[in-house]
């Protein structure tokens, strides 16, 4: 009897530390680190990671932070992604979550601190420092508080009374932005809001101070057992991130409105559709891997293209396919940077539209301009002088045997844009206008030869 007494016994300590084993299985966490200016690659960095940690099953995602901010569309992306993600996603402020950075760190459950760091002064500003218009800072307010205003209230009950509490205060969020926003007993107007870790602690803005993320791990989050696993950025993450730099992509449209310009003024195919076909490529497969630009938005700016060449090369003018071929072109570079599904544009914000299209119009706009200027400098002095053939054309001589074409009518064979085909007496020249635009049929006239072209003009004219 006593024998099976210890068995049982025995056995039912068997099955209790195999059920507190199972029940205190290894916790997995996983860290990705924000330690950079928050642009594009940072949200690749923590779309990539979210995804990565889901398919691993992690328990808990610890964003590693320290960054003064940077761009607002991609912080607004990156909140938005935390907030929504099925994983608890907690921050470990390792030194600065300013601006840009303190709207993601308000976005995750939790927010840990190292002794000395800041988080705050969320002003939105433009690349010198300047504080943008209220409009702007409207929209941040706005984003900010709604981002504190997500983790919802305390229910406080005292004696017979029961009241809510803010998690995380959004006016106090709010003070980050503005400087006209007034927090009683924490700061008055006239200035932005910057916490101190101890700060943030008192006005629970900081759920504990840490030197370490495993300190944060094992004391706050309680894994005694854990493993951790960090995100590990590709190449190809650093270079869609690069490429899809505002800037950088008002360049390359800078690049395709250029090379088609030029490619136009040249009879053949050359440098300048050459460097807009690959400035094209560069613009739309970082956006189209990343699901941004569908293959009909991609359809569309080829269309637009298709319309500029026919307009160039079939329809004499500059009429409704041109016109329509702008317009495919400017619809086809906006769309593509529009985070829609399909044709529903329901969860587009009109801010959004805003800035791709002014991406858009800025490239185009210094495109038409730098056009222009090259116009003008191609061939002269300086360092353009050897861009193209500089030589005196009023010093060439003329090849005798054609110099009696001079004086001579004929008609033009191909539309003269200035360069294009003539005909005089049955024969076909290479032909440039000296009197602009030359529509196909219309009567020319020679007034001299030079370097084996005839230069004609329009004698009604």
């Amino acid at each position: 009897m006593k024998k099976n007494s210890e068995l049982l016994f025995l056995l039912l300590f068997l099955l209790i530390t195999t059920f507190k084993s199972i029940g205190e299985a290894r916790k997995l966490v996983y860290q990705i680190d924000i330690k950079k200016e928050i642009n594009n690659t940072t949200r690749i960095y923590l779309r990539n990671g979210l995804e990565e940690a889901k398919l691993l099953g992690a328990d808990a995602v610890l964003l590693h932070m320290n960054t003064y901010g940077g761009l607002l569309e991609a912080a607004d992306s990156m909140r938005t992604a935390i907030l929504y993600n099925p994983i608890p996603v907690y921050v470990f402020i390792d030194n600065n979550a300013a601006s840009a950075g303190a709207l993601i760190s308000i976005a995750c459950e939790k927010i840990f601190m190292r002794k000395g760091a800041n988080i705050g002064a969320a002003t939105v500003v433009n690349q010198t420092g300047a504080a943008l218009p209220d409009k702007y800072q409207s929209y941040m307010r706005s984003m900010i508080r709604s981002t504190a205003e997500a983790h919802g209230k305390d229910t406080i009950i005292q004696e017979k009374d029961t009241t809510f509490r803010w998690k995380r205060d959004p006016l106090i969020a709010e003070a980050m932005v503005d400087e006209r926003v007034v927090v009683p007993n924490l700061i008055d107007s006239g200035k932005v809001l910057t916490f101190t870790a101890d700060e943030a602690l008192e006005w629970k803005y900081c759920d504990g101070i840490a030197e370490t993320p495993d300190e944060v791990i094992t004391k706050y989050l309680g894994y005694n057992d854990y493993e951790l696993k960090t995100y590990k950025p590709s190449w190809e993450d650093d270079l869609k991130g690069f490429l899809m730099n505002p800037m950088l992509q008002s360049l390359l449209i800078i690049i395709i409105i250029g090379g088609i310009y030029f490619e136009m003024q040249t009879p053949g195919l050359g440098f300048p559709s050459a460097a807009a076909v690959v400035a094209a490529i560069l613009y739309f497969a970082p956006l189209y891997i990343d699901g941004l630009a569908q293959n009909w938005e991609i359809l569309v700016f080829i269309l637009g293209l298709l319309l500029i060449a026919v307009e160039i090369f079939i329809i004499p003018g500059f009429g409704i396919a041109g016109i329509s071929g702008i317009i495919f072109l400017i619809a086809g570079l906006t769309l593509s940077l529009l985070n829609n599904t399909d044709f529903n544009f329901e969860e587009v914000s009109t801010k959004e539209i805003g800035e791709a299209t002014l991406t858009v119009l800025i490239g185009l706009g210094l495109g038409f301009v730098l056009m222009i200027w090259l116009s003008n400098k191609i061939g002269t002095k300086g360092m353009m002088r050897k861009v193209a053939l500089h030589k005196d054309l009023e010093d060439a001589h003329s090849s005798p045997s054609l110099t009696s074409l001079i004086g001579k009518e004929g008609t033009a064979f191909t539309v003269l844009r200035p360069s294009g085909k003539v005909m005089i007496d049955n024969e076909l020249y290479d032909g440039v206008s000296e009197s602009g635009f030359i529509e196909k049929g219309t009567k020319v006239e020679v007034v001299r030869f030079e370097n084996a072209q005839v230069y004609v003009e329009n004698p009604d004219l």
